[in-house]
């Protein structure tokens, strides 16, 4: 059985930092990618950083560049995002996912961006972040 589990939101001031963790089980981590996305309320759950654990590329929406970095501890099967430089915009349930076997690999669709959610197999239960202003 596939497991993700989200830990280490919180409420943090605006400017402040918070480091997400993703605990994987039940597939060879080795091989897939894990995606962090977020939603806010009454917005969509969009895409936020993606490592492939194959290679340790990663990527980013744009908004996340130069504050975020997805990281990864193959031996914990753990993924990792840190956040620095938080906005309010920023507070949302951030949620790790994966792919199934099919695209376990990819971290980009055909367009060039992070894949979307329905493109996900796998989810965790959600982490909530909250940054004040």
């Amino acid at each position: 059985e596939v497991r993700l589990e989200e830990s280490g939101g919180g409420l943090v001031q605006a400017g402040g930092s918070l480091r997400l963790s993703c605990v994987a089980s039940g597939f060879t981590f080795d091989d897939y990618t894990i995606n962090w996305f977020r939603q806010a309320p009454g917005k969509d759950r969009e895409g936020v950083a993606c490592i492939s654990n194959s290679d340790g590329e990663t990527y980013y929406r744009e908004s996340a560049k130069g504050r975020f970095t997805v990281s990864k501890d193959n031996a914990k099967n753990t993924v990792y995002l840190q956040m620095n430089g938080l906005k309010p915009e920023d507070t949302a349930v951030y949620y790790c996912a994966a792919p199934g076997p099919i695209t376990r690999r990819q971290c980009l669709s055909r367009t060039g961006s992070l894949r979307p959610y329905y493109g996900m197999d796998y989810w965790g239960k959600g982490a909530l972040v909250t940054v004040s202003s």
